[in-house]
């Protein structure tokens, strides 16, 4: 029976890996690869800071409107089914980029891309909180391993972009050869996640209709309901608020980072060094606060990641020596994505099975509408005085301010 045991948890834990190629495609690649890019595509293209922003601000738009329509798609289509068709049309958008050097075609394809980075991002953490139903005491561990995926998509984009932009050096926009071999590697995942896919269907199928698995797919209570589900949500602003200023704060890290390392002087291997860093950082961060994520059941988890993030992220604007800029990366790698988590934590905690479907898409919402904020905001900040040192500042803030406001964040 131990054996049985070992062997079952072992294969949980495979399941988790192989549902991490998800996060990678959905974040990994699709949104954060587009930092290496945005130094060639801004010199080749003319582009201001504010337009170089834009593109992620459209992305992020495009991933809002994904979380909204990923339940109304749960309610009628399988979760491994919109797991895969958004894999597959990621893969698609961000095929299509290389083929575009006009600003309205290229906005056109961050925003689709972002539509169907959410449909994979918000399903496989769907599908990776119910994986933890089937072993509650390390839940917080297969959650964490499902957002670290998002680490083998930066540190994967890290080798492959700056490798792909010095074979493709002589040719006109060297830069679209990079958007096609991110599709490449989109493609290869997105066969990965076949396998977590169909096995999680085949435990749906072998559930009752009363087990936990099946109500993850439902709707929150009518207006009707007991008051007890509906003063929940009011209950969770201080969360929400909170996590809508960590989409504000880290993406303008995420987004020009690497812009202001090769402004400050740093060499290609440098810049490259960092950011497969960063991605090796996110990896290793399931285990790092795995117990956090296990124990947290207010807002303390979101508030002291998101105060070490802001930290993190000042750090670059504050200097260019190198062993202080790597601390930066390594730390923001090592907690960014433990946020994500912490909310779908928060959510297993603190809401009914019923409800953890629309719970984690209400804390997507507020997330993308962060990301939707912070890109041009920087940018903006970053075409005036100070620069992008100044934009990260102004990031930093956010992450701090939301510290504070999630702080406040009780048990419910």
């Amino acid at each position: 029976m131990q054996t049985q045991v070992g062997a079952r948890r072992w294969n949980l834990l495979w399941l988790a890996v192989a549902l991490s190629m998800g996060a990678a495609v959905s974040l990994g690649i699709t949104r954060f690869a587009y930092a290496l890019l945005l130094p060639p595509m801004r010199e080749d293209l003319g582009w201001s800071y504010t337009l170089a922003g834009g593109m992620n601000t459209l992305n992020a738009l495009g991933y809002l409107l994904g979380a909204l329509a990923t339940p109304m798609l749960l309610r009628r289509v399988a979760p491994g089914t919109v797991l895969i068709a958004g894999a597959l049309l990621a893969t698609v958008f961000m095929a299509l980029s290389g083929f575009f050097v006009d600003t309205v075609p290229l906005l056109a394809q961050r925003l689709l891309a972002g539509v169907a980075s959410a449909l994979v991002f918000v399903t496989g953490g769907l599908l990776a909180a119910r994986l933890g139903l089937q072993d509650p005491g390390r839940s917080g561990l297969l959650l964490g391993l499902y957002y670290g995926g998002t680490g083998w998509g930066i540190s994967l984009s890290a080798l492959l972009v700056p490798a792909v932009l010095g074979a493709a050096a002589s040719q006109p926009h060297a830069w679209t050869w990079a958007w096609w071999a991110l599709a490449a590697a989109c493609v290869l995942a997105t066969a990965v996640l076949l396998w977590p896919a169909r096995a999680l269907h085949a435990h749906v199928a072998n559930t009752s209709p009363a087990a936990p698995a099946s109500a993850l797919e439902r709707e929150p209570a009518a207006p009707g309901a007991p008051a007890a589900e509906r003063v929940r949500w009011r209950a969770l602003i201080p969360a929400l608020l909170g996590y809508g200023l960590f989409g504000v704060g880290y993406i303008g890290y995420m987004t020009f980072v690497v812009a202001l390392l090769r402004e400050q002087g740093s060499s290609p291997a440098a810049v490259t060094g960092f950011y497969a860093l960063l991605g090796l950082a996110v990896v290793l961060s399931s285990r790092i606060w795995a117990g956090l994520l296990d124990r947290s059941r207010g807002g303390g988890a979101l508030a002291l990641l998101n105060g070490l993030l802001g930290m993190a992220t000042v750090l670059p604007a504050l200097t260019s020596a190198w062993p202080v800029v790597l601390a930066s990366g390594l730390l923001f790698g090592g907690v960014f994505l433990s946020v994500v988590a912490s909310t779908t934590a928060l959510v297993r905690h603190n809401l009914p099975q019923a409800l953890w479907a629309s719970g984690i898409s209400a804390f997507t919402i507020v997330f993308a509408a962060g990301q939707i904020v912070g890109p041009t905001v920087v940018g903006w900040i970053a075409d005036g005085p100070g620069g992008l040192a100044r934009g990260l500042v102004f990031s930093a803030c956010a992450l701090w301010v939301g510290a504070l406001v999630a702080w406040r964040q009780k048990p419910l």
